[in-house]
């Protein structure tokens, strides 16, 4: 059994730490190089990468590392693993969009026992323990009460291999955009989820999700009292399109979305 409580501070503090990298490297020239077409790497999500992995490997002695810019997409976690996207919405970062994240979890046993999703421009740092709770910046957070589609704000993203996937993507947002109050594409898959979490967005959904886009984030929806599973309401597997909202939505947003699987 793992004492989250006993290493929470501790990983809060380094993963804020990690945050300072990306305000330095704000006003910095990116150094740009493509992993697809659409798929951006930089110097800065090395660099957060390589401060998180060389600060968290004795916090936890024996886990090891799922992380973005080292790993194969296909991995799948160890029984005891930091799975990290040091930042979250690169393209985001690129263009100098501040809804850039940085997502840490921690895997133990075939679920998230600790997340962390951290806004640095925007100074909001959303964190929660399993059987603990959800907080930003150190106050509670909870999910929204809307109980009704035509009333719900609803995130979403789109895949980098979208080319490819076009049909599947437009059917969806056929589906959702006559019915819903709007939908969001804020283009960072763990500050959606730390938005469902804190009430602003009521669900979200993508498909083509790693580990590393949504470990910490599903956590802290379910920690902030909503569900989080596949599009058909089946349990989430890594590889699965992703459905998170805040409870009282998700058997409507399965009916309209299970279809389009």
């Amino acid at each position: 059994m793992i004492d989250v409580n006993s290493i929470l501070k501790s990983c809060v503090d380094i993963v804020l730490q990690s945050g300072e990298i990306i305000r330095e490297h704000w006003a910095l020239p990116s150094n740009v190089r493509h992993k697809g077409s659409i798929d951006l790497v930089t110097q800065t999500d090395l660099a957060v990468e390589a401060f998180l992995k060389e600060k968290l490997v004795d916090l936890v002695p024996g886990a090891c590392f799922l992380a973005e810019e080292s790993s194969a997409d296909d991995d799948a976690p160890a029984d005891l693993c930091w799975i990290i996207d040091p930042v979250d919405g690169t393209t985001n970062f690129v263009h100098r969009i501040p809804q850039v994240g940085t997502s840490v979890a921690l895997w133990h046993k075939g679920r998230v026992e600790l997340g962390i999703v951290n806004v640095p421009m925007l100074q909001r740092c959303y964190w929660a323990a399993r059987g603990h709770g959800a907080f930003c910046n150190g106050e509670p957070i909870a999910v929204s009460r809307v109980d009704s589609l035509n009333d719900a704000l609803v995130g979403t993203g789109f895949p980098y291999d979208i080319a490819k996937r076009l049909p599947e993507v437009m059917e969806r947002l056929a589906l959702v955009l006559p019915i819903a109050q709007g939908v969001r594409r804020i283009g960072a898959a763990s500050i959606d989820l730390a938005y469902v979490a804190s009430g602003k967005l009521d669900i979200f959904y993508e498909a083509g999700l790693k580990p590393w886009d949504y470990a910490a984030g599903m956590l802290l929806v379910e920690e902030a009292g909503g569900r989080i599973s596949s599009l058909t309401g089946a349990p989430l597997r890594f590889g699965d399109p992703l459905l998170a909202s805040n409870g009282r939505l998700h058997a409507l947003a399965v009916d309209l979305l299970s279809p389009t699987t």
